[in-house]
């Protein structure tokens, strides 16, 4: 019955308003609307993001562009320790001086995971005329949405496996806790959208399609969370590992890309308060949410 009803949530979201799902607390039912925020939420951020290069100019593009990577970056550093990797452990508190396995086995197989993705697929990141991954026919603007493209995947499965150990009931996350990951990678992702558009404006394209490639890139956040939770779902005793998988790889997509990038003009000073800005503003929501 749990199994049927969150398929039902997953494959209606948008048909049946009426769809409840079961958790593992018996005497508890959570409603559709309960999760749908939290897959929602960080998506509506890259939208958001997406529409600066309706109003920004393209002479101050490139140092709003660098001091929103340091955000994004210090949003993501915080989240990835107190939302992630910290519950990781915590979840494995039972078994006493292994208890880092987890989050450290986790935490490398995510690095991993997001090595290869960058590896393999062909992407293009913002000034730099060298794409990357294996050989493709894709055009310019398609590798540079691609390239965000996978910075939103860690980020969809962070909230994913939060959202499902809400669901679950039992294994300490409240939805209150999921609400405030899902708050901060909007916050994030504001920035992250802003980095996709702003660039495509910039090499020639009109504001409307760079605002359409933009807000596209974030769609794979919403999807990366539903697969997650389906994941989770079966595999229920891997939570502290995907928790610690998510985190490992968000870290990389901030040591790999946002911070190199964030640098790469003479208007360093500025991403770097900006860092801090953003690690300092994901505890607070962390601490006010969770």
């Amino acid at each position: 019955m749990q199994n049927y009803c969150r398929l039902l949530l997953i494959f209606t979201l948008f048909q049946h308003k009426k769809c409840y799902i079961c958790t593992y607390k018996k005497d508890r039912y959570m409603s559709i609307y309960d999760i749908l925020p939290l897959l929602l939420i960080p998506f509506a951020g890259t939208v958001m993001g997406a529409a600066t290069v309706l109003f920004v100019s393209e002479g101050s593009a490139r140092k709003v562009r660098n001091i929103l990577l340091g955000f994004a970056s210090g949003v993501m550093v915080a989240a990835s320790v107190w939302s992630l990797l910290i519950p990781a452990m915590e979840e494995s508190a039972t078994m006493g001086n292994l208890a880092w396995v987890p989050a450290v086995a986790g935490f490398l197989l995510g690095v991993l995971f997001m090595l290869l993705l960058d590896t393999f697929i062909p992407h293009l990141h913002p000034d730099s005329n060298t794409p990357e991954g294996l050989k493709s026919k894709l055009g310019e603007s398609s590798m540079l949405v691609l390239a965000v493209t996978l910075h939103n995947i860690p980020e969809g499965m962070a909230v994913g496996v939060v959202a499902a150990g809400a669901l679950s009931g039992e294994l300490g996350i409240s939805l209150a806790g999921g609400m405030a990951l899902a708050v901060g990678l909007a916050i994030q992702n504001i920035p992250e959208g802003a980095i996709i558009s702003l660039p495509l404006r910039t090499s020639g394209n009109s504001r409307g399609r760079a605002f359409a490639y933009g807000a596209l890139s974030g769609i794979v956040e919403p999807i990366a969370a539903i697969l997650t939770i389906i994941f989770i779902e079966r595999l229920i005793g891997i939570f502290p590992y995907m928790l610690a998988f998510a985190a490992g790889a968000m870290i990389y997509v901030v040591v790999e890309e946002l911070i190199p990038e964030s640098h790469n003009s003479r208007h360093s000073n500025a991403p770097t308060i900006a860092f801090a800005i953003g690690f300092a503003l994901m505890m607070i929501l962390d601490v006010a949410l969770g």
